[in-house]
Formats: C-alpha cells, sequence, structure tokens
C-alpha cells in the first residue's frame, strides 16, 4: 500500500545517512520526492536511486541557511511538481565543544542550521502550505492534510555533554513545532518532530575514520571515539545504535494520514532508552 500517492515532499539533507533513507521511503510510498543537500553529488546519488527503484525525485542542491538557496528550493519544487504536501527539516550537522571552550560561531552555527533554516523555510513555504489551505478551505469547505516533520534530537530533549550548541538549536525546534502546529492546525497542517537518538551516520560513525565536513569555513572533524560508542550501546537497551532506515519509519507515519489527527508531538526513536 502507498501511504504518499500523489504527495510531494521536500527532505533537507537528504543526500546521505537519514536524509536519504527518508527520501528513499517517501518515495517508495508514492510520493513525488524533492531531494536537498548542500552538496550536489550525494543529493544526485539519491535521486538516481529513487528513480531506478521506480519513483519521482528531483535533486536541488542548496544550502538551507542562505535566502537564497531556499527560495530556489520552494520554487523550483512548485515548478516541477505544482505544490508541497510535506515538508521535512532534516539538514543538519554537530560541531562539538565543552561549553566553556565553545566560540560564538560554534553556537551560531548550530541555531542556523537546527533552528533558524527550518523556521524560514516554513515561512517561504506560506504561499503553498498554509495559504493553499485557506484558500481550499474557503473554497471548498475544508483543507487536505499537509505535512510538517522537524528533526529534533534526545540531545534537544535530554542534553548531552559537549552539545550545548546542538542541543539549544533541537530544543528550540520542538518550541517552534509545538507553537506552530496551534497556529496552522486550523488550516488541516499537521506539525510534528521525530527526535533521533543514536542512528548509525557519518555523525556518530567510529572517529578513526577520519572523515570530515567543511562548513562555515572551518573543517569539522565528525565521529565518536569509539570507546564512547561501545559505552552507549550498553545503555540501549537494543543493545546497538538503530538505522537511518529505522529512522525513516516515524517520519513516514507523521507525514502520511495516519498522523491526521496527531499533531504538535516530539517522538523519541531511542532503542528503548
Amino acid at each position: 500500500m502507498q501511504l504518499l500517492e500523489n504527495k510531494t515532499a521536500i527532505v533537507t539533507g537528504s543526500g546521505r545517512g537519514i536524509g536519504a533513507a527518508t527520501a528513499k521511503l517517501l518515495a517508495f510510498h508514492g510520493a513525488n520526492v524533492v531531494v536537498t543537500d548542500i552538496d550536489a553529488a550525494p543529493a544526485e546519488e539519491t535521486v538516481a536511486a529513487i528513480r531506478a527503484a521506480g519513483g519521482s525525485a528531483l535533486a536541488v542542491p542548496a544550502d538551507v541557511t542562505d535566502a537564497g538557496g531556499i527560495e530556489e528550493l520552494l520554487g523550483e519544487t512548485v515548478n516541477v511538481f505544482g505544490g508541497i504536501d510535506i515538508l521535512v527539516n532534516n539538514a543538519g550537522y554537530t560541531w562539538d565543544g565543552m561549553m566553556h571552550k565553545m566560540t560564538d560561531q560554534q553556537w551560531e552555527a548550530m541555531l542556523a542550521i537546527h533552528l533558524t533554516a527550518p523556521f524560514r523555510i516554513i515561512r517561504a513555504a506560506v504561499p503553498y502550505m498554509r495559504d493553499a489551505a485557506k484558500k481550499e478551505k474557503e473554497e471548498l469547505g475544508a483543507a487536505k492534510a499537509r505535512k510538517i516533520v522537524n528533526i529534533s534530537s534526545t540531545t534537544g530533549t535530554r542534553g548531552n555533554v559537549g552539545q550545548a550548541n546542538y542541543a539549544a538549536g533541537k530544543a528550540g525546534i520542538i518550541g517552534l513545532t509545538k507553537t506552530l502546529s496551534k497556529e496552522w492546525g486550523p488550516f488541516n497542517i499537521q506539525v510534528n518532530a521525530v527526535a533521533f537518538g543514536f542512528i548509525e551516520t557519518r555523525l556518530t560513525q567510529a572517529d578513526e575514520k577520519g572523515d570530515f565536513t567543511e562548513r562555515e569555513g572551518n573543517k569539522i572533524k565528525l565521529g565518536i571515539p569509539d570507546q564512547m560508542r561501545q559505552m552507549a550501546f550498553m545503555m540501549i537497551p537494543a543493545g546497538r545504535p538503530g538505522t537511518p532506515e529505522e529512522a525513516a519509519g516515524p517520519v513516514l507515519f507523521f507525514a502520511s494520514e495516519l498522523s491526521n489527527y496527531v499533531s504538535g508531538q516530539v517522538m523519541e526513536v531511542t532503542g528503548g532508552l
């Protein structure tokens, strides 16, 4: 059964990891998926995989912390697919440091990608989501369901040593989620958040692999020391990290009409932690 037939979904940060798995799952369930990532190559790879599996997808490389990138992303989506039914704000990365050593740049970069970018994308989507729903309601008596899924983290719900900046951004997106669910609920737009625990991606791999990302003019090392990884596994009742594919499932639920009476909620996905 396809849960998203004839729907159009934008998934930010969907070139790799959870975003890519989410894009593929939404496409599998019938959605036209717009794959966007700051790096063009992985976005194209995700689109190629979706199309190879018989799905519909479009790559729009964009920096979601840039206003011009946001406008291009939404404009291209509407030009190609005619509207926006589902928005998944997933793009993000970590830039860790102890609070007493954290720079302003580290702090502001995390708020920019995890909180300000989703706010700006949602605001830019007003004509295609809120206003479109308002028009349907006036003309037809009811609007079709539309969905916004914001990606948070258990660092935002519980805190985590060395991640004050990331925690602040991920806690902030929860406040935005709960407020928007009340403001846009009358237009049949459900707004929810998924807070992930330990999901195995480039951000959580063993740091011995030496993977880096370039952001804000800085080379940021990715990964977690193996000793910390093993300690984390011992605390998770499931005894292992989640996979990106397992992480995508709850996003599908919130993106589908199975959640039409669910809004303003935060689902923790933690393997039982």
